[in-house]
């Protein structure tokens, strides 16, 4: 039986080649972009997984309340792991982690920067499934200058892993030994280092300090521990630790801190939620978003339906074409379950055939599907075993979702009205099929309308006045390495023709993960006019160097031997200082809390605002110290020919170290990729649109082009009695054109709702403009048009004689 079926089913689409192609290939389309999608979700949601102690490992989060400020956390106290395994039965071992940052390794006779280096406690490999392949875990972190390599950097700079006991020269000062190898860390992994230093060696590792958060901090709880009884148990346990030192630090109680709105509280997040579900200050890497995952599982689902409906549209709106062989059928005997299993078989041999296009349209395209979504993802897991049953799935289910309306309409034909002929007109009014393609257009039209807010709110961000000027400014990196020659390679740039003023400071409103927040106090011990603002040790020429505007008062000067206790702040710390009148007012901060000495500072100056942290956030109290920090050098360069600038640049610092490697970047590029996710986002976004509208058109193509031949003979009679090409291409045209308008309809305040949601996320944004409507609503519009009028241009210019010639 199913063998008939499959014949017949056969027969019928090499019959009606027009009509397959289009099903074939929106529904190749719709499934290519569901298994892009559907890798994509796959490796977002594998992330930390590979840890066979997974369900068992959290993160300790610490959220602060201090002053004005509000900080949420993925770092915690030095001492707070250590201590919730002593005094919380329920955990079982604790390891920290901390970016060491970069440091120069020596190969031959060249120094290389490795940037992904951390600092890490010899219970890591307790806690995190990292394989050794050489050397002993046990030990490996508890020496000092020891040092865990991962098998690619073994092989890369000793051509072995068999390499225990060997030593590399590190920022040509210290050889540190090898004691372990590892494997690499997985890609889809939250944290991906390829050297770990000791944690011993990190200054402050064993600071019993309660209110400076630096570390990384991860918990092990025991087997069928309850989480929920130890996240009950953290803050108390934070009163225990903080409030002595809170006292000490405000003059206040814990109580009276409380009650003043204050807070420090501690919270857990487990280590397979970090990636999709952690978005705090200090994260060890760039995260993910769950949301723009369950965005992108949605778009893929809809832009499959979209393909669906397509098939269920043009099955449907032929339905004479199949009409006499479903009433031939039943007259010789044929049940109606025996007609849905055939024209079921039919739908899901559609489904089949677009599945192994899909595969090589999705193989095809997955090079630059990664590049678009930042991914690593290879060809070859198209075809493994689980993948295979997946489409296997797929196919049944698209087979069946597509095909289950037409076989059960098609199949409801009674033979009598049939072989009488009153099922003729097949292309007669539906409104189920004018839902699908209003359907079809809503989704069209809510992406591009995303697409649009998307691009505009970069746009936005890319142009908005940050309140520091990012253009031609050269950053030298890593020039802590330079030491006590850092302010003398700065001074010979300042030399070089071209270069208008040069900076000396690691702290840069481009570096989101390079935080100092301070306590400050004015008077003295009055807590009630405490505020916690960030505290960045800058240079006499920072504030000229990046362009930014003074409000009151002056900018740091060597002239002045008493700005070594000054200090600049920001328009939001003097609103938060509570007057226009803050010049030479005094702010202290503790120097040392056993004895509560105080650092005392003068203001001498008010910068205007910018913007120091991502657009999602409003900028935040902020003050500037004089002092050094030889992080980086920021060179404002002034001249047409910036590769020859860079040029004199590179020679000054090959004079000065020449066996280090010269870093730079630009600081425009530097700000641009804080917002790769947003980028990404857009891309992905028009991507789909254009995909979307695409596979809704092709199907609105297949309708109009059997809508002119159905009505054929009414168009050569038009012709004939003097219609001209325009009228009869606006009467095929304009019912369709009313779906596209009502489908805007619906999709305007969706698109809204939508993109109001996504807008909230940025303190600075965009507000929707009318226009951003009118835009998406004309672009689905005139795609529509051009797709209608191609074939009803067609069938205007038929030749009449020829459609009423058998009359």
């Amino acid at each position: 039986m199913f063998k008939n079926y499959f014949k017949t089913a056969l027969r019928s689409l090499v019959k009606n080649k027009f009509y397959t192609s289009i099903n074939v290939v929106g529904l190749a389309a719709g499934l290519a972009t569901c298994l892009l999608i559907l890798l994509y979700v796959k490796d977002e949601l594998a992330y930390d997984r590979f840890n066979e102690k997974a369900n068992r490992i959290y993160r300790v989060n610490n959220e602060i309340q201090f002053g004005n400020n509000h900080l949420d956390l993925a770092v915690a106290p030095a001492l707070q792991g250590s201590s919730m395994v002593r005094e919380m039965p329920q955990v079982e071992q604790y390891t920290r982690v901390r970016w060491y940052g970069n440091f120069l390794v020596r190969k031959g006779t060249e120094n290389i920067r490795e940037n992904r280096v951390g600092f890490a406690d010899s219970s890591l490999f307790d806690v995190f499934t990292l394989p050794v392949i050489a050397g002993d875990a046990k030990t490996a972190l508890k020496g000092y200058h020891s040092l865990v390599v991962t098998e690619t950097m073994a092989r890369k700079y000793f051509n072995s892993t068999d390499i225990i006991g060997k030593t590399l020269l590190v920022n040509d000062s210290a050889n540190y030994k090898i004691t372990a190898v590892i494997k690499d860390i997985p890609r889809q992994s939250h944290f991906n280092f390829d050297f770990f230093v000791p944690m011993m060696e990190n200054y402050g590792s064993n600071d019993d300090n309660w209110l400076s958060e630096n570390w990384n901090t991860y918990v092990l709880l025991k087997e069928n521990a309850d989480v929920k009884q130890v996240e009950a148990q953290l803050n108390p346990f934070m009163d225990e630790h903080v409030g002595p030192q809170v006292k000490s630090l405000t003059n206040q109680s814990l109580e009276e801190f409380k009650k003043s709105g204050g807070y420090i509280r501690a919270s857990l997040t487990p280590l397979t939620a970090i990636h999709l579900h952690s978005n705090k200050i200090a994260e060890l890497d760039g995260n993910g978003n769950a949301e723009f995952v369950y965005i992108s599982s949605a778009i893929a689902v809809l832009i499959l339906l979209i393909a669906c409906v397509n098939f269920m549209n043009l099955s449907t709106a032929r339905s004479s074409n199949r009409a006499k062989e479903v009433g031939v059928r039943k007259v010789i005997g044929s049940l109606r379950k025996d007609l849905v299993q055939q024209f079921l078989v039919e739908s899901i041999l559609i489904s089949a055939i677009a599945v192994v296009f899909a595969v090589l349209i999705a193989g095809l395209l997955l090079p630059y599907f990664n590049q678009l979504a930042g991914k690593d993802i290879h060809a070859a897991v198209l075809v493994r075993p689980g993948m295979l049953l997946s489409l296997v799935v797929i196919m049944l289910v698209v087979g069946l979702l597509a095909g289950s309306y037409p076989a059960f309409f098609l199949s409801s034909f009674q033979p009598i009205d049939v072989l009488k002929g009153k099922l003729a007109g097949g292309f007669k009014r539906s409104w189920l099929r004018n839902a699908l393609v209003i359907f079809q257009f809503v989704i069209s039209i809510t992406l591009i309308f995303g697409t649009v807010i998307i691009y505009n709110q970069l746009n936005y961000i890319y142009h908005k006045d940050v309140g520091f000027n990012r253009n031609q400014v050269l950053t030298v990196n890593s020039t802590n390495t330079l030491g006590d020659q850092a302010t003398a390679f700065k001074n010979e740039l300042l030399k070089i023709s071209g270069v208008q003023n040069a900076t000396l400071s690691g702290y840069l409103p481009v570096n989101y993960n390079r935080n100092n927040d301070a306590y400050f106090t004015s008077p003295a011990v009055d807590p009630t006019t405490g505020i916690s603002m960030q505290s960045w040790t800058v240079d006499e020429n920072y504030i000229p160097t990046l362009d930014i505007k003074m409000l009151q008062g002056r900018n740091f000067s060597a002239e002045f031997p008493t700005d070594s206790k000054g200090i600049v702040i920001n328009e939001a710390a003097a609103k938060f200082l509570s007057g226009k009148d803050v010049l030479n007012r005094k702010l202290y901060s503790v120097k040392n809390r056993e004895t509560k000495l105080l650092n005392e500072y003068h203001i001498i100056g008010v910068i205007k605002n910018f913007n120091f942290s991502s657009l999602r956030e409003v900028v935040t109290p902020l003050a500037f110290h004089l002092g050094k920090d030889n992080g980086n050098i920021s060179v404002r360069i002034n001249a047409s020919d910036i590769p020859h600038v860079i040029a004199q640049i590179k020679s000054d610092w090959k004079a000065v170290a020449p066996s280090q490697p010269f870093d730079y970047s630009f600081m425009d590029e530097d700000f641009n990729r804080l917002y790769t996710t947003e980028q990404r986002t857009g891309s992905i976004f028009i991507t789909f649109s254009v995909l979307a509208i695409l596979i809704a058109c092709l199907g609105l193509f297949g309708l109009v082009t059997y809508a002119a031949e159905q009505r054929v003979k009414e168009i050569g009679i038009r012709k004939v009695l003097g219609a001209n090409i325009a009228h009869i291409v606006a009467m095929i045209s304009k019912d369709f054109l009313k779906l596209v308008c009502i489908a805007s309809l619906i999709a305007f305040p969706l698109g809204w709702w939508a993109m109001s949601k996504w807008l909230q996320d940025f303190a600075y944004r965009i507000p929707i403009s009318w226009w951003v409507f009118a835009f998406a609503g004309l672009i689905a519009l005139l795609v529509a048009l051009l797709t209608i009028s191609f074939q009803a241009i067609k069938a205007a210019n038929a030749n009449p004689v020829k459609s009423l010639r058998a009359e």
